[in-house]
């Protein structure tokens, strides 16, 4: 079976741009199929017309065509994001859009699975793109110019994009075999010491996948333990709590710790990072946290430190969460700080912060056999710390399996 790269847009205003992909691939010898997911009429002959795209909505075609422009691309998306894991031979993706046509393809490209190739060629790529591209790997490229016909600009950029995709294609990377189970790990630069050596410590038993949390990080991590891809998470860094409370920029959802609840999977977290909210450049922070204590961590990034109020919000809300918990959660809490910022003589060292959160953790959680609290004397990143959570993930492990094979 040949697998083929599906070019994905609205044909009634980008044909051009989807016939020069379509040339350029077939120049470097890649198959193609061009999937049109226009809402309206058009002339142009698609390898895939938007009628049969649309004909995958749950509710039919006609919830697509229905004439009004917001909800028909809102359901073309929804009938595109049913048909593409269908498609036998799909070997990538290249879609393209201004703002309503990245809307309808953006999902889609999101519910693929992780390694798939997806570019997403897009006028909105220079903004905010968490929406568009979530917790998948879609790379997205700004074109510059709008997508309205074919230009130096437009050309060059459009080529670029299908030459990647042509390498990606021709030299697909296909991961070496490996028996050890995954477990997920959430990390942050300040918690980078705790991790690196509860990493070495796995590493013999685990293939260890550290996540960056940035919202995003947490996420992905989850869907990938919904996916059955992770068997156990070791949550070092829960940080995205605290932009969740407080209205930093990267915050987890309301869902953060449901995968672990429905899963069952083993769970070991801790407290890396509740010290501290993200804010983007210093002239950015909310006018209400101009007095707050502030570190300026590089151009981009400004970090606030939490309040006492802020963590005992934190700890109900986490607490409340690992009560949904039925499988297996330890809960580590490091008594000399939650961060490289949060220790003696640093910027964010705060003990009655840091109570507040322990006291309001340990007045929601239900402690059970299977859900404890573990308090040591030591600071997140000690090496000691870092191996106690290790070793406590390996055995709960180990408990999880057997139990589950008998």
């Amino acid at each position: 079976m040949t697998l083929c790269v599906y070019l994905l847009g609205t044909a009634d205003t980008k044909s051009e741009e989807l016939d020069y992909l379509r040339a350029v691939l077939t120049e470097r010898g890649v198959s193609t199929r061009v999937v049109d997911v226009s809402t309206g009429e058009v002339s142009y002959q698609a390898d895939i017309s938007a009628r049969t795209v649309a004909s995958h909505h749950p509710q039919g075609a006609e919830a697509v065509f229905c004439g009004e422009r917001g909800r028909a691309i809102t359901a073309m998306s929804e009938a595109l994001r049913h048909f593409l894991p269908g498609c036998d031979t799909l070997g990538g993706v290249i879609g393209i859009g201004g703002s309503g046509g990245t809307a309808i393809v953006a999902p889609a490209m999101q519910s693929l699975p992780v390694g798939l190739p997806k570019i997403l060629i897009s006028t909105v790529a220079s903004g905010n793109i968490e929406p568009y591209v979530g917790e998948s790997d879609i790379a997205m490229i700004y074109p510059v110019v709008d997508l309205q016909g074919l230009n130096r600009i437009s050309r060059t950029v459009l080529a670029n994009a299908a030459n990647a995709m042509s390498g990606m294609i021709h030299h697909h990377y296909t991961p070496p075999a490996d028996t050890r189970p995954a477990i997920g790990i959430t990390m942050f630069g300040v918690t980078t010491s705790c991790v690196a050596k509860a990493v070495r410590t796995l590493g013999s038993s685990f293939e260890c996948l550290v996540f960056h949390a940035t919202g995003s990080g947490g996420r992905s991590m989850e869907r990938l333990v919904a996916q059955g891809m992770l068997r156990g998470v070791l949550d070092v860094t829960t940080t995205e709590f605290c932009d969740f409370v407080a209205g930093g920029i990267f915050p987890c959802t309301a869902e953060r710790l449901e995968s672990i609840a429905q899963t069952g999977v083993p769970y070991v977290g801790s407290c890396g990072g509740l010290d501290m909210v993200n804010f983007g450049a210093i002239e950015t922070v909310p006018e209400q946290y101009r007095d707050r204590v502030l570190l300026q961590h590089n151009p981009f990034i400004t970090l606030m430190r939490t309040t006492p109020a802020e963590c005992r919000q934190i700890g109900h809300i986490i607490g409340e969460r690992l009560n949904r918990c039925d499988g297996p959660v330890r809960f580590y809490y490091p008594e000399g700080g939650f961060s490289q910022l949060d220790c003696p003589g640093q910027p964010f060292h705060d003990p009655a912060a840091d109570s507040a959160f322990r006291d309001a953790l340990l007045d929601t959680l239900r402690q059970t056999k299977q859900r404890r609290f573990i308090s040591l004397p030591l600071t997140i990143n000690d090496p000691a710390f870092a191996k106690a959570m290790a070793d406590e993930l390996t055995q709960l492990f180990r408990e999880h399996e057997h139990y589950a094979k008998n």
